[in-house]
């Protein structure tokens, strides 16, 4: 029997490993059959934001696409395809109150917009909690 788990997730694109933490976790329960279900909160509304790019490193001197630089946008888009893959469930919900404030409001297709009654809601219909706070 599949369980829920629900992630409430704070911190912004790199600014620390939370974030890479939260997408193996999230991962890892996909692949067991585990359903997700992530509140985005805060700075965690622009790991989806739409208009990401990579960038060159000068440093090493190589461009934007030899340094294939990993953008959150694609770690969530590509969690959406592997729940599909495993048959499980995958739910991303974006803070409307954190997007507007941020002005992250265009992202791929998935995620949805969201408030405090969404969490609320998937809160109760999780099995459990994983809460992620900002590293500050």
């Amino acid at each position: 029997m599949s369980k829920t788990l629900n992630i409430l997730l704070m911190d912004p694109p790199y600014e620390s490993s939370n974030t890479a933490t939260a997408f193996r976790i999230m991962e890892s329960a996909i692949n067991k059959g585990h359903n997700i279900t992530v509140f985005a909160y805060e700075g965690a509304t622009s790991l989806t934001l739409k208009h990401q790019k990579g960038h060159p490193n000068p440093v090493k001197d190589t461009t934007a696409a030899e340094e294939k630089h990993p953008l959150t946008k694609d770690f969530v888009t590509g969690l959406f395809g592997l729940a599909r893959e495993k048959g499980t469930s995958f739910r991303w919900v974006n803070c409307g109150f954190c997007v507007d404030e941020r002005g992250v409001g265009e992202w791929d297709e998935g995620p949805e917009r969201g408030g405090p009654p969404q969490f609320a809601e998937m809160y109760k219909n999780a099995d459990q909690t994983l809460i992620i706070p900002t590293s500050r």
